[in-house]
């Protein structure tokens, strides 16, 4: 993972900005990007040899706080031993993810898969000798698990890329093309043999600030991805030939002006696993995030890390376990919804049904008593509580004789009937929800 958000440009609703316009346009964006819009909830993996001596991604021996050779020692405690693919997969569907994400080569080089163009790989320089990706994608396709694949465009280890160290370079690509052009078919026959071999449902791009998307070769890449299938999703780090927003850790106060977008975010404090990294999101945290992510139209890609042995961290299951509960008590809400209604007519996370006939209120902690809802010109037909299906009554203050202003709602939310977590009050109304935004008083608009 990058360690600030750096973003080319990206589509807004149906169009790319930028050089990638017109053949982005001959796909069917609004198709492809359906099952994206509809998952809600994502896993990010960073798999790789830096779980093995506590450091960090990549990032650790490129800013000189371990050297480059006991990086790469990392290798021979790479085991795997324990890897259980299916289990991962299971534990990964239960949560209530519809799509999953993992690093088939991060800066450091390692390719996770057994790449026959890179010398690099958990089969043939770590002790594991197993190919992480392929018996995944194909557990996750058992389970209706989309496939996604993390990919790094920058590799630190390769001689024939220019960066190496923060503070070194190897060589200038200007003074040295021929160099960078090895280099530039060495990353696109990765790309084409992880294509070729999984076909990613959606293709995690990363690194792309080194450079530019001339020297990447950005439209190239992205056609030929796209030539393998069509149907394939590009996230926004590939210097402007993306297919939606990539915001990382940092959560958007308002909604992205981008159509499609993903907060990309950790458990703890690393992306990849640190055994003195126990900084961990409590359950509740990361469903106030979700919820809040999927209220403003967008996913929360949920990073997890494995242990060099293939095993998770206990907080990882349990947390997991806990945000799939949730998901089964209040999943009506989040999934197959669209974005709520806008934050003055209620104050919290909402969603409504695709018909907008029914209003999802989320009520973040063990909040109970009148939850208030404003500018509702609808009548309310029934309102329960997601998972208990206790049904809930309300009162209409203010609602004055002559005026059209609707009044005050007031719902009451018992303590019996809240979630341990975050509580999903579902409204149905008698239409597609009106909302009125005026100011009240005398005049009614």
């Amino acid at each position: 993972m990058i360690k600030k958000v750096i973003l080319g440009a990206l589509l807004i609703g149906t169009a790319i900005v930028g050089k990638a316009q017109n053949k982005i346009a001959e796909h069917d964006i609004e198709g492809k990007m359906k099952w994206f819009e509809e998952a809600k909830l994502g896993i990010f993996i960073h798999a790789g040899i830096y779980s093995v001596a506590d450091v960090s991604e990549s990032w650790s021996f490129h800013n000189g706080t371990i050297s480059v050779d006991d990086y790469m020692k990392q290798q021979n405690g790479y085991t795997l031993s324990k890897y259980d693919p299916a289990a991962w997969a299971e534990m990964i569907k239960d949560c209530g993810a519809r799509y999953c994400v993992i690093t088939t080569k991060h800066h450091d080089g390692v390719a996770m898969y057994n790449t026959k163009v890179g010398k690099l790989s958990a089969v043939k320089t770590c002790a594991a000798k197993k190919d992480m990706i392929k018996p995944f994608f194909e557990e996750l396709r058992k389970r209706e698990v989309k496939c996604g694949a993390y990919f790094s465009l920058i590799d630190w280890t390769h001689n024939d890329y220019p960066g190496y160290l923060k503070n070194k370079e190897r060589y200038d690509i200007k003074k040295e093309p021929a160099r960078w052009e090895r280099f530039q078919k060495f990353f696109q026959g990765q790309i084409k043999e992880i294509s070729d071999a999984f076909n990613p449902d959606l293709w995690w791009f990363d690194g792309d600030w080194e450079h530019s998307a001339e020297e990447w070769q950005a439209e190239k890449t992205r056609n030929m991805i796209l030539e393998k299938n069509a149907n394939t999703i590009i996230n926004g780090r590939l210097q402007g030939y993306g297919d939606y927003d990539t915001p990382e850790q940092n959560f958007p106060v308002v909604r992205p002006a981008f159509k499609w977008w993903e907060l990309c975010m950790t458990m703890n404090e690393n992306w990849g696993y640190r055994v003195s990294d126990n900084n961990w999101k409590t359950p509740y945290e990361i469903i106030t995030i979700f919820v809040d992510a999927v209220s403003n139209g967008g996913n929360l890609l949920l990073d997890i890390g494995p242990k060099p042995d293939g095993t998770y961290p206990e907080p990882v299951v349990s947390t997991l376990k806990e945000l799939g509960d949730w998901n089964k008590r209040n999943g009506e809400g989040i999934f197959g919804t669209i974005p709520g209604i806008p934050q003055g007519h209620y104050y919290g996370p909402t969603t409504l049904s695709k018909d907008s006939k029914t209003l999802f209120l989320f009520v973040h902690g063990k909040t109970s008593g009148q939850v208030l809802l404003k500018g509702i010109d609808n009548k309310i037909q029934d309102i329960t509580v997601l998972g208990s299906n206790v049904k809930l009554t309300h009162k209409v203050v203010g609602k004055i004789s002559w005026s059209s202003v609707p009044g005050l709602v007031y719902i009451d939310l018992p303590e019996t009937a809240i979630d341990k977590y975050v509580t999903c009050i579902k409204v149905t109304l008698d239409a597609p929800i009106k909302l009125y935004r005026g100011k009240g008083g005398f005049l009614t608009n």
